[in-house]
């Protein structure tokens, strides 16, 4: 074989070790992140089977993440950075951490999420919300951080409009893979499911992006935190084991949970 051929055989060997090694780190930050529970074996498949596509958008819901910060009204915590639904004077409180587009944080609010409603309405705790935007970095696009801006337009309405605003979002969540949350038009007709949310105000202030700012804080709260993985649930500081096998527990389930602690 001629040292040219030699050469050229090397060459593509050592593109291929760089490339799988790329995908490897890959994986790995996306496990990270993303993968809770037994979920992990799922998540690596498909982190290194599949191409993960953006969608294209219209508008753009977090390009005035740079602009003036504007924390919504009904906003609480940190410098605003929390979304407290249930009575203030709940004698418990769950914290619930979740990204938009998180999948696993779907089958927790579309499996068990009207058992956690449920014990909030009846004054059982109250819930806190922190929100995160970290998938957009693993996954590319700006979904996380539209659909968390649009809340904060929500919130800024009434906390019961951000809360059923959030239920639509999950209710109709894209694949992880995809960025239609990016797309401000589609956030919008989302918002049309929730009667009365669909103000000048609250239009103007997603199309505008004007929670944008506010939506980069939330995330870094988030970040501030010792959460690894979303969802997580903690009820008065103790965390709660509500994926079992990669699969939200039932609401039966959840509600088990949460009378062992609060007793």
């Amino acid at each position: 074989m001629s040292n040219t051929r030699k050469t050229a055989k090397k060459a593509s060997a050592t593109d291929r070790m760089r490339v799988a090694r790329a995908q490897a780190e890959r994986s790995e930050r996306i496990r990270r992140r993303v993968v809770v529970g037994g979920a992990s074996a799922a998540v690596l498949a498909l982190a290194a089977g599949v191409a993960f596509a953006v969608g294209g958008s219209s508008g753009s819901g977090s390009s005035a993440a740079n602009g003036p910060l504007v924390v919504p009204a009904n906003a609480s915590g940190t410098d605003g950075t929390v979304v407290t639904y249930g009575k203030a004077d709940a004698p418990h409180t769950l914290d619930v951490y979740e990204d938009f587009r998180c999948p696993f944080c779907e089958q927790l609010e579309t499996t068990t999420g009207t058992a956690i409603q449920q014990l909030a309405d009846d004054g059982t705790y109250k819930v806190q919300y922190h929100l995160a935007t970290f998938l957009d970095n693993n996954l590319g696009g700006k979904g996380s951080r539209t659909a968390l801006a649009a809340a904060g337009a929500a919130l800024n309405e009434g906390v019961d409009k951000f809360k059923a605003f959030h239920d639509v979002l999950y209710a109709n969540q894209p694949d992880e893979r995809s960025d239609a949350f990016g797309d401000v038009n589609h956030v919008l007709d989302l918002a049309g499911q929730v009667p009365g949310l669909k103000t000048d105000a609250f239009v103007k202030a997603v199309q505008d992006g004007t929670y944008a700012p506010w939506a980069a804080n939330v995330n870094e709260e988030f970040n501030k935190s010792d959460v690894t993985g979303t969802p997580t649930v903690k009820l008065d500081g103790r965390k709660l084991d509500v994926l079992s096998n990669g699969k939200a527990v039932s609401p039966e389930q959840f509600t088990a949970m949460v009378k062992q602690v609060t007793g």
